[in-house]
C-alpha cells in the first residue's frame, strides 16, 4: 500500500474519533489531545516504507527522529498542564460562550476537527516528498536538523519559562504583577513558544525539498513544491489563535496593551522603548 494512502486512512480515523468524542463528552479539545501524536506516526509511516525498500532511508529517518523528539516534547508538556485529564481548552469555552449552539457545532466539525486533522497531515507531507525522492543526505540535511534541533530548544525552553512563571503564581494567589510573563524570551516575543513551533516545521519542510533538490528537481518543484502549504497554513493558524489569545489577555491584564506595544509578537526582537507618552 502506498505510504501516502495509509497516512489517510489513519487521519480519517482519527477525525471520526475526534468529532464522534466531543459529541459524547461535551468536550471539543480532542484535537488538542492528539496534536503531538499523530504527526509522529504519519512520518514514522513514510520512513518505514523507506525502510522497507531499503532505499537511501536515512533521510526519512532522520526526519521521524526530530518530529519524535517534537512530539515527546510537547506531549510532556500539554500533559504536566493537565491536557490529557479532561480538561477543556478555555479557549473553545469563550468561543462556544460568543456563538449560537449551531454555530458552534458548524465550527466543530469544518474547524477544530476537519480543518486541523488536514494540517496535521499537511505539515507531513514533506515526508512523503523525501520517500518519493530517495537521494543521500547532504550537508544541508545536516544544517537544517540542526535548525529544527535549536528551535525545538527554544521551545522547550519558553515553555518551561512560561510554566515557572505560572506556578509562581499560583503559589501567590494570583497576585503576581503583570499577570502574565514579560521575562526570559518573553521579554523579545510575546509568544517565542509560538514563533518556535512554527519554526520546527518550515525547517522540517526544508528537509523534504532537499529531498527534491538532491533528485535533480530545479527550484519550483524542488526547493518549492506543493508541502510548502502546510507549514504555511500552521502559521496563519498560530497568527489568528494568537490574535484571539491576546484580546482575551487585553481583557484581563490593562498593562497587556504596553506590553504589545514594546514587544514583538512572535519573532524574538529586541524589545521597543516606550514613548514618553506611554510612561507618563
Amino acid at each position: 500500500m502506498d505510504p501516502l494512502t495509509l497516512v489517510l486512512i489513519v487521519a480519517a480515523v482519527t477525525c471520526a474519533f475526534c468529532w464522534i468524542a466531543s459529541l459524547v463528552t461535551k468536550d471539543t479539545s480532542w484535537v488538542d489531545r492528539i496534536w503531538s501524536i499523530v504527526p509522529v506516526v504519519y512520518v514514522w509511516i513514510f520512513a518505514s516504507a523507506a525502510l522497507i525498500e531499503g532505499e537511501n532511508a536515512g533521510r526519512l529517518v532522520v526526519m521521524a527522529l526530530l518530529v519524535t523528539a517534537w512530539g515527546a516534547r510537547l506531549t510532556f508538556n500539554f500533559a504536566r498542564k493537565g491536557g490529557y485529564t479532561g480538561m477543556e481548552d478555555y479557549r473553545w469555552a469563550i468561543l462556544r460562550g460568543r456563538m449560537k449552539r449551531w454555530q458552534f457545532q458548524l465550527f466543530n466539525v469544518l474547524f477544530i476537527v476537519l480543518y486541523q486533522n488536514a494540517l496535521l497531515v499537511l505539515i507531513s507531507l514533506p515526508a512523503y516528498i523525501a520517500w518519493q525522492n530517495p537521494a543521500p543526505l547532504t550537508g544541508w540535511d545536516a544544517a537544517f536538523a540542526a535548525l529544527f534541533v535549536a528551535f525545538l530548544v527554544g521551545e522547550t525552553i519558553a515553555d518551561q519559562q512560561q510554566w515557572n512563571f505560572h506556578r509562581a503564581k499560583q503559589a501567590a494567589g494570583g497576585q503576581l504583577h503583570p499577570g502574565f510573563v514579560t521575562t526570559g524570551l518573553f521579554r523579545f516575543s510575546r509568544h517565542p513558544n509560538f514563533f518556535f513551533e512554527q519554526a520546527q516545521w518550515w525547517a522540517f519542510y526544508a528537509i523534504g525539498a532537499t529531498a527534491a533538490v538532491a533528485s535533480g528537481l530545479g527550484f519550483w518543484g524542488g526547493a518549492i513544491n506543493g508541502t510548502i502549504v502546510g507549514p504555511a497554513l500552521l502559521t496563519v493558524l498560530f497568527i489568528g489563535s494568537t490574535i484571539f489569545t491576546e484580546s482575551i489577555s487585553a481583557s484581563k491584564y490593562p498593562e497587556y496593551a504596553d506590553y504589545r506595544r514594546t514587544t514583538s509578537m512572535l519573532v524574538p526582537l529586541p524589545p521597543r522603548r516606550r514613548s514618553a507618552a506611554a510612561t507618563a
